[in-house]
């Protein structure tokens, strides 16, 4: 089972997900500040980190940045109700997912799952494919511009694939949870959004008529399709 870091500073949440993970598998490492699990990082080697986004001292979204900067580790952010801002923030700042407290075990165990699919099931197809400068490899499950490979987070990768394998299929937000998140119930489009602002980020995609996207293009009032390069 996946090595998992939790970053949350309630001690009765805290306890509950280390708990219940651990009774289903998991090697669990719980820290109760953003300071202590980046400091976990190295030595811990977790396959994921759950994230709480109201830290105190340093906050979840500055904790999600810092490992942004030299990991592409998936990171579930934990949020309570209400917390709208502070989600499109942490989404922004490169969580691959997030879960509303209080959840269940079974939730959690059932987000972990989905987005370790994402690194584990590529929809295997041998060799790179070429679109114009994009080489995606989905045997090796990595992306490269001219060349120089991209660092994307799992549902950054999983998304530009799925997109990918589609050329000017048009998908709604609403297919795209439910294909790259796994999201069966009416999910949210903030996280395909803010996912899409990311990967056209790390792309450069901004090179396609008048400055627009050359890759992932939006269909005003429906949703997204890999573009005509």
């Amino acid at each position: 089972m996946p090595r998992v870091l939790l970053i949350e500073d309630d001690p009765s949440v805290r306890e509950g997900v280390e708990l219940g993970l651990r009774r289903r598998g998991h090697e669990v490492r719980a820290a109760e500040s953003g300071e202590a699990g980046l400091a976990s990082l190295k030595a811990f080697q977790p396959e994921l980190v759950l994230l709480d986004l109201m830290l105190p001292g340093m906050n979840g979204v500055q904790v999600c940045r810092r490992i942004r900067e030299t990991s592409q580790l998936p990171i579930i952010m934990l949020t309570a109700r209400g917390d709208d801002f502070d989600v499109v923030v942490g989404l922004e700042a490169g969580a691959d997912d997030y879960i509303v407290k209080p959840a269940r075990t079974e939730v959690i165990e059932a987000r972990i799952r989905a987005v370790l699919r994402r690194l584990a099931d590529p929809g295997a197809r041998p060799g790179p494919e070429f679109h114009g400068e994009l080489a995606l490899d989905r045997a090796g499950l990595t992306a490269a511009r001219n060349g120089e490979r991209l660092p994307l987070a799992p549902s950054e990768l999983k998304l530009l694939l799925h997109l990918a394998a589609s050329p000017e299929q048009v998908f709604s937000r609403q297919q795209l949870l439910e294909s790259v998140w796994e999201h069966s119930y009416h999910g949210d489009a903030r996280l395909v959004d803010a996912c899409v602002r990311r990967l056209r980020q790390k792309l450069g995609d901004t090179d396609g008529p008048d400055g627009s996207p050359r890759y992932i293009q939006t269909v005003r009032g429906f949703g997204y399709r890999f573009g005509p390069l």
